[in-house]
């Protein structure tokens, strides 16, 4: 059975299992991925879905059939495994997971040395080239397998050792681990237990997700977040995604804050070590995030979306940090991936040092009105933007990703979707009436309600 194509998307590799991603599409993309990188050594993680084990196993035996040495990380979260690549003798690193998918997917993100991304325009094409077509020679003296008994440790104790307690008190905290790698993050707050309570929500490891799905993009599955958060009196909350590279907060009242605001806020606290340092947030960011940061002695340059163009932006332009709407957040301290309990830990510092809540913090950034990021199923995607910039030319156009138009009172940009007929409209006023305004009418514009 050949590999299939479809799993092969912008930034990693996913699929429903076993339909589209199996055993021998593993198998593949381990000989492709050690034979494309010309990795001597891999390290591979896995996340807890129940087909991870047995995915990870023919992946491995991909690429010990390229003669690769793998150091086996076992369970393990996507950051450690960022880290992981820093910290070892290896060439490349590997994932087996689903992220934020639903329980009946699966797949694999691929980085090189140092988190560098494998992705679309990165070596994605080619890996997949090879996994679809390749014609597997017979197998290479075997690689080793190995395992390394002191990184995980090593990355506990680095992400321990950012956190600012406050003498005689602690923050109690709730945390969604959603029955997923968060959990494996657990041993972090265990070492901070003289500053930190913990108030865990579904920390088990469990594959088929039974609470809600881990993606703390959906609202709807921070529900028993906040409600928890209410009843404990908690000073945070917080929620990790499927293999804890996302992260999302609710504030002390239990309201979900905006994944930009709190990009702001990292950068404030990334900035008091790295003054005037270059700070990225996504396109879709509130304007108020940009002032914010430029506030705090910042500087800030607009970036595009998905992990690997944002770590390659923050390496060419020397970023010390960098925010995505989707809950992403990017540090220098990991190569510039992503290290989503650090971010946990640096808005609990925040906290500590100023003795104020998250909620009194986020009113600073509660400036303008955003519509949040709404679909629309179309078929010509590119006609339809051309159709916007014609008529909003009196604005300030950018092409960075998809189109950007700014106003002085509102400003909206359009992205096209890789996978879908679909645009992604997020738009923002100055006042709520403008807002309303203005997304009635781009809205008619790219759902065919109005013709130039």
């Amino acid at each position: 059975m050949p590999v299939n194509e479809s799993i092969f998307k912008a930034y990693d590799i996913r699929g429903l299992y076993p339909e589209e991603i199996n055993e021998q599409s593993a198998y593949a993309i381990g000989r492709a991925s050690a034979r494309f990188l010309s990795a001597r050594s891999v390290a591979v993680g896995r996340d807890m879905r129940n087909s991870s084990p047995s995915l990870k196993k023919s992946l491995i035996k991909g690429l010990t059939a390229e003669g690769t040495h793998v150091i086996d990380l076992d369970l393990a979260s996507t950051p450690m495994v960022y880290f992981a690549s820093s910290r070892l003798a290896v060439d490349a690193a590997m994932m087996v997971t689903a992220s934020h998918n639903p329980a009946a997917y699966n797949g694999f993100k691929i980085c090189r040395k140092n988190a560098v991304p494998v992705g679309a325009g990165t070596g994605l094409e080619e890996i997949k080239s090879l996994a679809v077509n390749g014609q597997w020679p017979d197998e290479k003296k075997a690689g080793q397998i190995s395992s390394d008994n002191r990184i995980q440790d090593d990355y506990f104790n680095f992400i321990a050792k950012f956190f600012q307690a406050l003498a005689g008190q602690k923050k109690k905290i709730v945390i969604d681990y959603g029955n997923a790698m968060g959990i494996f993050e657990q041993p972090i707050f265990d070492r901070l237990a003289d500053g930190i309570k913990v108030i865990p929500l579904y920390d088990t490891y469990d594959g088929s997700f039974p609470n809600h799905e881990p993606n703390p993009l959906k609202t709807e599955t921070l529900a028993a977040l906040q409600k928890k958060v209410r009843a404990e009196k908690a000073d945070l909350g917080f929620s990790y995604d499927g293999d804890a590279d996302r992260i999302g907060f609710v504030d002390e009242q239990g309201a979900i804050v905006p994944m930009d605001f709190i990009s702001g806020l990292l950068a404030g606290e990334v900035l008091k070590n790295h003054p005037g340092g270059l700070v990225l947030i996504d396109l879709r960011s509130s304007k108020a995030v940009r002032e914010f940061i430029q506030a705090q002695g910042g500087r800030v340059e607009l970036c595009r979306v998905g992990h690997s163009l944002i770590k390659k932006q923050m390496r060419e332009q020397g970023a010390i940090f960098a925010g995505e709407l989707s809950g992403h957040y990017y540090f220098q301290e990991n190569q510039n991936a992503e290290m989503s309990t650090l971010a946990a830990l640096l808005i609990l510092n925040l906290l500590n040092r100023t003795g104020q809540p998250l909620s009194v913090h986020c009113q600073a950034l509660k400036k303008y009105f955003h519509s949040g990021e709404i679909n629309s199923e179309v078929m010509d995607k590119e006609a339809i933007m051309q159709r916007l910039k014609k008529k909003y030319a009196d604005g300030q156009i950018s092409e960075l990703d998809g189109v950007r138009i700014d106003f002085p009172d509102w400003w909206f940009n359009v992205r096209p979707s890789n996978t879908e007929p679909a645009l992604r409209l997020n738009l923002e006023g100055k006042t709520e009436e403008i807002k309303r305004e203005k997304l009635a009418e781009v809205l008619a514009l790219i759902r065919g309600g109005e013709t130039i």
